[in-house]
């Protein structure tokens, strides 16, 4: 008996989208912390599980990635090239969104109505970030690149030393040549089983999802928004308008539209706008990224970086939060002063990559290089911070999608008229049974 071979194109049930999954866990938390605030609070560790059970990963996949890419390529010069390029790029953007929110800040004056007296704060509530928070030269970065050991590089899970040791793994493979082939083989083994651990554990995205939601609305409740409404709002608005405005004419001089990028990711983008952490999604960026052409070289070797030199939305966040706690405090800051608060951004905007609360302790340092601005001022956004933390960390993630594909198209490794014939059909793919395997999991197809 002869059986109907099955539509390719036929549309996945709606129940089955990863997209809807996320959603609905997000819906689901944010009804429970309103009307069960406790047991909200108690979901917590699902999200934590969910973004430790990716990060435990994330340096094996940036190494895999970085030396496979790297000891295939024959042409060494184009890493230096590539690398150059991007920290171009970077600091360009990131610094361009640093003046933004500084501003904004003047503009929109989101703590004037405040008039906070700093002695009433309590100074404790951030006094562990200011411990953290020390300052931090252009030496100390870069000393701080250099892990100890190659070993403690991926112990301590510093995306930016495993991207050194995997570029200095990768020359020396490279340069080996044959020599090394047998263990070139292997790394491409090991490269193909890892994303294989990520397409299993992605799977489990949208209970993360539910528990980091959960525990944000139960904790802060929509009532904490009140007082600081503005500030949010004002954050918010301005993160949207900084991809629409910013990286949509950049995106478009590269030959694809913002739009069409947003949708292609929108998976990840939501599942960061509900774990407030950016670092989980790495992976399935890397895949998806040399899905629409690009090296895996370049985006092991851009990505990563990115995540280091490339903080868009947490370098709108430091200026614009800096702004804020000076308003609410009367203090009046002179030009210089502000220009000062400018400069010391633009490395701490960096310089605190791989800590938890990497942007509230970046905040802290910028905050404690001038005295007239009371770091206690700092306890007023503290309560809220989670809900900007979910808008920074979207805005760096498209903001880094956007950098990859650039400098993938600056090198000619895919031009924009492919990139937006591979977005459009990805789009029209997208909910069909066409795709193997759901769009937020890693394939490890082609790896």
């Amino acid at each position: 008996m002869a059986t109907a071979s099955a539509n390719p194109t036929r549309k996945r049930p709606l129940y089955a989208s990863p997209t809807a999954q996320v959603l609905f866990a997000i819906a689901i938390a944010i009804v429970l912390g309103y009307l069960s605030p406790k047991k909200a609070i108690a979901m917590k560790p699902l999200g934590d599980a969910f973004i430790r059970l990716i990060t435990m990963i994330i340096a094996l996949v940036v190494f895999c990635t970085v030396v496979s890419g790297i000891a295939g390529m024959r042409d060494l010069k184009k890493v230096g090239r590539v690398g150059g390029k991007a920290l171009l790029y970077f600091e360009a953007v990131s610094t361009l969104a640093l003046v933004i929110g500084l501003l904004v800040g003047n503009l929109t004056q989101p703590g004037g109505a405040f008039h906070v007296n700093a002695a009433t704060l309590d100074a404790k509530a951030v006094a562990n970030y200011a411990g953290q928070a020390k300052a931090q030269t252009v030496a100390d970065f870069l000393l701080n690149i250099i892990p100890t050991t190659v070993t403690d590089a991926f112990a301590r899970g510093n995306i930016l030393q495993v991207l050194l040791v995997a570029l200095l793994f990768g020359f020396a493979l490279s340069i080996a040549g044959s020599r090394a082939k047998p263990l070139v083989d292997f790394i491409g083994a090991l490269t193909h089983g890892v994303f294989g651990v990520i397409n299993i554990l992605m799977r489990l995205a949208p209970i993360g999802a539910f528990g980091a939601m959960a525990f944000t609305v139960g904790s802060y409740g929509v009532g904490a928004l009140g007082p600081l409404a503005k500030l949010i709002g004002v954050f918010w608005i301005t993160c949207i308008l900084f991809v629409l405005l910013v990286l949509g004419p950049i995106a478009r001089l590269s030959g694809f539209r913002i739009v069409s990028l947003l949708r292609y990711f929108k998976e990840e983008i939501l599942l960061v706008l509900a774990i407030s952490s950016s670092e989980p999604v790495i992976p399935p960026l890397m895949e998806k990224l040399e899905r629409l052409g690009c090296s895996r070289a370049l985006v092991g070797l851009v990505l990563p970086t990115g995540y280091t030199f490339n903080t868009d939305g947490s370098s709108i966040y430091i200026t614009l939060a800096a702004l804020f706690v000076a308003q609410a405090t009367n203090t009046h800051l002179t030009l210089g002063q502000q220009l000062t608060l400018f400069a010391v951004a633009v490395l701490t905007s960096k310089g605190a990559s791989g800590v938890q609360g990497a942007s509230f302790i970046a905040l802290v340092g910028t905050l404690m290089v001038v005295p007239s601005v009371p770091v206690a001022g700092m306890a007023l956004i503290l309560g809220i911070d989670r809900f900007l933390s979910m808008f920074r960390a979207a805005i760096n993630v498209v903001g880094n999608c956007v950098a990859t594909l650039v400098v993938g198209v600056w090198e000619r490794e895919i031009s924009g008229e492919a990139l937006r014939a591979r977005l459009a059909g990805a789009a029209s793919l997208q909910g069909s049974e066409a795709t193997a395997e759901p769009s937020l999991t890693v394939s490890a197809s082609g790896i």
